[in-house]
């Protein structure tokens, strides 16, 4: 097998943090230097699909799985064409991998695709220091290995949220996606950064979905005649995404809205409430869920580090909300009462929050009830993770038909799409 990456002479790699820690190792992929915001992630499998991602633009991405790349890159995987993430962080790359689906191992695409990686670092570490620290600046370098030298650099380096990154990673035209099944509904999809397995479970069940730029005007969209409209997923701080919200109030309440991840975020600020940034976010394939509405549980995938914060939509409805007149500090007290709790908006009336995270008790789902509304923080596509939450599409599709028990779908219906 002819290698572009010779796994025998590996260049020394530095990888360091704006806390003061460094991490020695040595490079894969392509050689250089990065820096960006350092996560970690997670999954188990799916790293093709999550270095492919859009939402990754502007992050180091630490793999907490020991190894990566044993199965390789296939060509139908791809979430994007182009790689966005700024580096990768594993403790064991796999450069012979083995799978009838392969064509290239992970090392020679990040390569390839210019994209910066350190191995043989202690993963476990940096994720404790992630944890407790929080998302911060980072660097990869094969050029300065000089521990002062390169943590000096990152404290100089500018935030993640000093730049738009959507515009980056967003589609330049329109373009359409149809389903291979009679067309039941179509959508105009506003791309913040939109994962391409989130816009095939959308012609699975049937939708016809026009993507249009981040930045397309309310007035172009509506100009399409859809029965409904999405707004995807993306990287970045979304108060660096000017007007995205201003284009979602000009909509809610004229067509029916879904909003996955960035989505939310920009449907959250569009009412007037607040998103704030977590302290290392949620980054993998088992995040568990409570659906409010049905009681059960969903194991979700997800890629955020910002998210709503439900107080702020309004205070709460009790005659709605089991009683309850005062917002909880911990949202998982809605969980265990097995309570949707609804909150009155001074913009959009009556929202209820269908969905709660049981790892922190962060708001996960909205549901408007005075306009045709709702959005998830997770990415229901499984790509990767768990299918739990495929039943989304299905719901996007039952709201558009006007129907108001869209969201109470069984998780085992959702896993047929």
């Amino acid at each position: 097998m002819n290698l572009l990456v010779d796994e025998g002479k590996h260049p020394e790699a530095l990888l360091a943090l704006e806390n003061g820690m460094t991490f020695k190792g040595r490079s894969f992929g392509a050689e250089g230097e990065v820096f960006g915001e350092v996560v970690f992630n997670t999954s188990m499998v799916g790293y093709q699909e999550i270095v492919s991602d859009p939402s990754y633009a502007g992050q180091i991405v630490t793999f907490t799985y020991p190894q990566l790349g044993n199965y390789g890159i296939n060509e139908k995987d791809m979430q994007a064409s182009e790689l966005s993430l700024k580096g990768v962080v594993c403790h064991d790359a796999c450069y012979e991998p083995s799978n009838w689906q392969s064509v290239i191992s992970l090392p020679d695409f990040l390569a390839k695709r210019g994209v910066v990686g350190i191995e043989d670092v202690d993963t476990r570490a940096l994720t404790l220091a992630i944890r407790e620290g929080g998302a911060m600046r980072a660097a990869i370098s094969t050029t300065d290995t000089d521990p002062v030298s390169l943590v000096r650099r990152v404290r100089e380096s500018p935030h993640i949220s000093e730049h738009n990154y959507v515009a980056d990673v967003s589609c330049k035209e329109p373009q359409v996606i149809k389903p291979a099944q009679e067309v039941r509904h179509r959508v105009v999809a506003v791309d913040c950064g939109e994962k391409a397995g989130i816009v095939q479970r959308m012609a699975n069940v049937g939708i016809e979905v026009t993507v249009v730029p981040w930045d397309t005007p309310a007035e172009k969209i509506l100009s399409y005649d859809p029965d409904g409209v999405f707004f995807s997923n993306g990287p970045g701080d979304p108060e660096t995404v000017p007007g995205v919200p201003d284009t979602v109030r000009a909509i809610l309440g004229k067509l029916p809205v879904f909003g996955i991840c960035l989505g939310n975020q920009m449907i959250t600020l569009a009412t007037g409430a607040k998103v704030e940034k977590l302290p290392y976010g949620h980054h993998g394939g088992n995040e568990p869920v409570m659906n409010l509405l049905t009681g059960k549980v969903e194991i979700t995938a997800q890629n955020h580090n910002y998210g709503p914060v439900f107080p702020t939509f309004g205070p709460l409805v009790p005659e709605l909300s089991g009683g309850i007149s005062e917002h909880p500090d911990d949202l998982l007290e809605w969980s265990r009462m097995r309570v949707a709790p609804v909150v009155k908006n001074e913009r959009y009336g009556r929202i209820r929050l269908t969905h709660v995270n049981l790892n922190d008790g962060t708001p996960e789902g909205i549901q408007f009830l005075d306009v045709p509304a709702f959005s998830m923080q997770y990415h229901p596509e499984a790509k990767p993770g768990p299918n739990d939450s495929a039943y989304m599409f299905e719901s996007f599709s039952r709201l558009m038909d006007g129907r108001d028990d869209y969201l109470a779908i069984d998780v085992r219906e959702g896993r047929r799409f």
